[in-house]
């Protein structure tokens, strides 16, 4: 499903993932019809605009946040025109499987976006490089991430963006074997010890971006 107020990106989104293979069981331009879209049809999973009538300020965010709270298993793809670092972190820190936030204008480059849109809706995250970009010039308090490399940092970025291991070695020209490498160390140098009770590659991406709650 699709719910975007701009007539000219709903119907363009539509035909590219239709001309993919998949099946676009709704398009809305607006909340109300979107809920209801979603009780109707119960698709797999949504692309929502963050901002969307009437005021176009966070319109979209809740209804995507109700259309969750009615299916709890549905993933949700939010669109931006800019980075809003407040949603961005919140998305980050609620460290939930399913979710993703891209710039629009990551659209235009098509494999990259409906690599996206499966990832999200094989139960992974995907957050637009520009977001984490964004997210990382902020301040920092933990002294620990200072310890880590040039190179761990990179893929720690790119851990953040919701990139597997293969897919970071093949990023940044390495072996997995290595990508396996720089994140036992980074893990080793937050202090992460191996727990059952917490994912580690999540609270190692929270603390980098500074959005877990301390």
């Amino acid at each position: 499903m699709i719910a975007e107020d701009d007539p000219l990106l709903r119907e363009g989104l539509t035909l590219l993932l239709r001309a993919e293979g998949l099946d676009v069981v709704a398009a809305t331009g607006a909340p109300g019809p979107f809920l209801s879209a979603v009780d109707e049809h119960r698709p797999d999973v949504v692309i929502v605009d963050v901002r969307m009538p009437p005021t176009h300020t966070d319109e979209g965010i809740v209804a995507a946040v109700e259309a969750r709270r009615r299916q709890p298993e549905l993933a949700v793809l939010v669109l931006s025109a800019y980075v809003e670092q407040a949603f961005a972190a919140d998305l980050l820190a609620s460290g939930s499987a399913r979710l993703g936030y891209l710039l629009k204008e990551r659209v235009g480059r098509v494999e990259e976006f409906l690599d996206a849109l499966h990832r999200v809706a094989g139960g992974g995250t995907a957050i637009d490089p520009e977001v984490i970009g964004q997210l990382l010039t902020r301040p920092r308090p933990d002294s620990s991430l200072e310890r880590l490399s040039p190179r761990e940092r990179e893929v720690l970025a790119l851990m953040a963006e919701g990139l597997g291991n293969a897919a970071i070695a093949e990023k940044l020209f390495i072996t997995e074997g290595a990508v396996h490498k720089h994140i036992r160390r980074i893990f080793a140098k937050l202090g992460l010890a191996p727990d059952d009770r917490a994912d580690r590659r999540v609270t190692a991406v929270l603390r980098y971006l500074d959005v877990a709650e301390r």
